[in-house]
């Protein structure tokens, strides 16, 4: 008798303490880490080419494309690392294994940077013959590089999915993915001026040292916390159920399709979960792969004898759930592409302008994207703070995600208007005077970008997190991540396309007509807000019902 109480009651006490954990006492422990991870990735990438140029003696366009690619894998990764936590490890065990990681990654860059040894002799002033490194100082320094980008890549967006997984209220989850934004910008901020800053006019070794000690700062709160966080298991794959909606329904192609529950596949408890136990009629053929036809069910016990031939009716509606949000990840693409374009032009456009602010201050070209971040974070603030609650004050409504992403589109048309105007002024004066426009010109459409960013961002993640299903979460937060990286290498393209079908990108950018460039964005923008508006008719949410109105005071709880 002692041993079944005493197993009940081991077992009760495992529930009582599981129930007590989340919530907003792992808000501090969640944004420290992100602050310090920011700080360390944007610490380090932001000045890579010219760590690259010189420290290492590589040639400009060599250090441009070894930056492109590990932007493209910084953007990238947080996929690989969604998956595995969705499949295979779950978000906290992924998010601790990156954070050491990338420390690993960003101790051997300030060994590189510390010891002469590990990096060639600097070339002699005045000589264009520099010594190449050698095949063991690139490996060591390649080495470092995937280190710092795995472990960058594999915290970014996986703390947004663990971090909102301590809610259970969508507004509390609202919530939480403004705050990780604004963070995510603050710490880029910091990494952006400060780190750079030192990296610049101080020393390559202190600057990423600073970086080191914010990783390492990050990896001990993280893990300081584990026992307050709520703890998403994994179930196995779950992309093997999706995949196997598609087999079934294609297998049973010819099965008609019936209108009677009772013919249909439930999981264990499925019932209870689903307000309608009949599969949705859209894309109605894909409601063959629940159905039961006469070889799907062991008659004895009633258990499923290919896994391959038939699912469940939750699984053919999760699937159905990705279908119904792939246009709208596809409008979302071709939104960003263009914000991804302006800010290389605006680097570009920096570079012929007066970049003097007083006698003894220039603007680096490369840190106006602390512009955007500056009125990103300010905007994520007023939005939580004023916007939002205004809004449901007036309209007795919560903006819903769609909405907040198409405010977001609207500002990015908006920005691409003000920076055709800006850049034609500019071609004029330089016509006329032979002065170069002010650099401050090009700070009204960077801010508009950044309020853009504010509603779009937070918006995109939160969309993805909640109608993607329980068992993609991890999955649906990278979306957004990969958007940026697919957007950079699209961005890029258009370039090129451009430089060989026009000449309006030039290498002197005075002789070209960077202006019409922005105009074709404009066109394109207003275009695929016309096809995300079509999109949004027509789509339906599937967890937007029951989602209580938000409340200020919750934002600081």
């Amino acid at each position: 008798m002692a041993g079944p109480v005493s197993g009940d009651t081991e077992a009760q006490c495992a529930g009582d303490l599981s129930s007590k954990r989340g919530g907003w006492i792992t808000f501090p422990f969640m944004m420290a880490t992100l602050l310090g991870m920011s700080i360390t990735s944007f610490g380090w990438v932001m000045n890579l080419i010219v760590f690259l140029i010189e420290e290492f003696n590589i040639k400009n366009i060599a250090a441009a494309q070894i930056s492109n690619i590990v932007n493209g894998c910084l953007s990238m990764l947080p996929l690989v690392a969604a998956i595995l936590a969705d499949s295979f490890f779950g978000n906290i065990v992924v998010i601790s294994a990156s954070t050491f990681i990338s420390l690993t990654g960003i101790i051997l860059l300030t060994l590189i940077a510390s010891l002469d040894l590990l990096r060639p002799r600097p070339c002699e002033t005045g000589s264009i013959l520099c010594q190449s490194p050698s095949e063991l100082q690139v490996g060591i320094l390649y080495t470092a590089l995937v280190l710092v980008t795995i472990g960058g890549g594999g915290t970014r967006f996986t703390l947004a999915s663990a971090g909102a997984n301590q809610y259970e209220k969508p507004k509390d989850q609202g919530s939480f993915f403004n705050w990780y934004f604004l963070t995510l910008y603050a710490g880029a901020i910091t990494g952006a001026t400060a780190i750079v800053y030192t990296q610049d006019n101080a020393s390559w070794k202190l600057g990423f040292g600073l970086c080191a000690a914010a990783n390492l700062v990050s990896f001990i709160v993280f893990v300081c916390g584990k026992r307050l966080y709520k703890h998403e298991k994994p179930m196995g794959s779950p992309f093997k159920s999706l995949i196997s909606v598609v087999v079934a329904a294609t297998v049973k192609r010819k099965a008609v399709i019936s209108s009677k529950e009772e013919d249909y596949h439930h999981g264990p408890g499925e019932k209870d979960k689903t307000s309608n136990p009949l599969p949705s009629k859209s894309y109605r053929f894909l409601n063959r792969a629940a159905l039961k036809t006469e070889d799907d069910l062991n008659h004895k016990d009633g258990s499923v004898n290919n896994l391959w031939r038939l699912c469940s009716v939750q699984e053919v509606e999760d699937f159905k759930a990705i279908l119904r949000l792939v246009p709208l990840w596809v409008a979302i693409i071709f939104v960003s592409t263009p914000m991804v374009m302006q800010t290389s032009l605006t680097v570009l456009q920096a570079l012929v302008m007066d970049r003097g602010l007083g006698p003894h201050f220039k603007v680096p070209a490369g840190s106006l994207q602390v512009i955007i971040m500056t009125s990103a974070s300010a905007f994520i603030i007023m939005n939580n703070w004023l916007v939002y609650p205004m809004y449901q004050k007036l309209t007795h409504k919560r903006l819903t995600p769609l909405q907040k992403v198409g405010i977001g589109q609207v500002l990015t048309i908006l920005s691409m208007v003000v920076s055709a105007v800006v850049e034609s002024k500019r071609l004029k004066t330089v016509e006329k005077n032979g002065h170069p426009l002010s650099v401050l010109w090009l700070f009204p459409p960077l801010v508009i970008v950044g309020i853009g960013e504010a509603f779009q961002f937070p918006g995109n993640i939160e969309l993805f997190y909640r109608e993607f299903p329980e068992s993609l979460r991890n999955t649906a937060t990278s979306l957004t991540s990969l958007v940026i990286g697919i957007s950079f290498y699209l961005s890029t393209a258009m370039i090129d396309l451009i430089q060989r079908t026009t000449k309006w990108l030039p290498n002197d950018i005075n002789s070209g007509r960077v202006d019409n460039v922005y105009w074709v964005l404009v066109v394109a923008g207003v275009l695929n807000f016309g096809y995300f508006l079509v999109c949004c008719w027509f789509y339906d949410y599937r967890n937007l019902e029951g989602d209580d109105e938000l409340d200020p005071k919750d934002v600081s709880t």
